[in-house]
């Protein structure tokens, strides 16, 4: 499965009898699925569809979705009041002979104030429903071309991420490899501190001098966070691969990795392994950055 980002636009467009409707869909980058929606007057009971259609297409992210809707040629319609009209011949009969006996012509009726109304013609039942059914299907090809961008922004930030991966890895095994974590380094720093701490003629026991080296020793042991550093990576790269929404999964592991970059820098007693260990926590930096753009 491929990655998506959350960031995309998407325009569909179609008609249905005599009416058009364009959807535009533009997402960007959100904690969860906030979908805003903005649907014409009159069209309210398209909205559960629609919030349904979304989620069962996106799982993140900030979404506008909006609707357009234009009558291309207005059907008109009259609409005879037949009370008036039996109210006006009522009054005709009335009126006997004080009024014209003939036949009423159109004219004379249509020049009746509410007698006749000139409106646009309803839809039926079937025609409202095949434009219903028309717009959401054609929500469904936005939502297939906002998905479509997605995946390839998705495909721009896996190179990007890989890349960072693979310099964290670089930076952890320039870690793992340095000289000051040798062995004979480590016991050589550890002279050097005893003689320090025996100048003068002073003296120390035997427990004091345990302490030191224990402590010297704890500060120069890396190998749980390399361990962890490399584990990381291996889960960030099965991610990756795997694909799908682990814009999530992927922001923890890079907690993680600045967590463990942290710790390296504060046990480092070289100037190479904190340099390494600077560069990490802005490598780090950097792909969380882009992790954010991930659903």
């Amino acid at each position: 499965m491929r990655l998506q980002s959350m960031t995309g636009f998407a325009r569909a467009e179609g008609s249905s009898g005599r009416t058009r409707f364009v959807w535009e869909l533009r997402s960007v980058n959100g904690k969860g699925l906030d979908v805003r929606l903005r649907l014409p007057a009159g069209m309210e009971r398209l909205e559960q569809d629609v919030r349904q259609r979304v989620g069962e297409r996106l799982s993140r992210g900030n979404l506008q979705v909006g609707l357009s809707v234009a009558v291309t040629e207005a059907a008109i319609e009259a609409v005879l009041n037949r009370d008036a009209l039996s109210a006006v011949l009522a009054l005709r009969e009335e009126l006997g002979d004080l009024v014209d006996r003939g036949p009423l012509k159109l004219d004379t009726l249509l020049g009746i104030r509410g007698l006749v109304d000139i409106r646009e013609a309803a839809e039926d039942e079937d025609a409202v429903a095949a434009r219903d059914a028309a717009i959401l299907e054609s929500l469904g090809q936005a939502l297939s071309h906002l998905e479509d961008m997605r995946r390839s922004e998705g495909d721009a930030l896996k190179t990007v991420l890989l890349g960072q991966i693979a310099r964290i890895a670089e930076l952890t095994a320039v870690v793992e490899n340095d000289p000051s974590r040798s062995p004979e380094e480590i016991g050589r720093r550890l002279m050097a501190q005893l003689a320090a701490l025996l100048q003068d003629g002073a003296t120390l026991d035997r427990d004091r001098l345990y302490a030191e080296a224990a402590l010297l020793a704890t500060r120069s042991d890396l190998c749980e966070e390399i361990d962890r550093l490399k584990a990381h990576v291996a889960a960030a790269r099965e991610l990756l691969d795997k694909g799908g929404p682990v814009g999530r999964r992927l922001d923890f592991l890079a907690q993680e990795f600045n967590r463990e970059s942290n710790t390296v820098c504060s046990k480092s007693n070289s100037a190479a392994v904190t340099a390494a260990g600077i560069e990490l926590k802005v490598v780090i930096d950097q792909f969380r950055e882009q992790v954010q753009n991930l659903e």
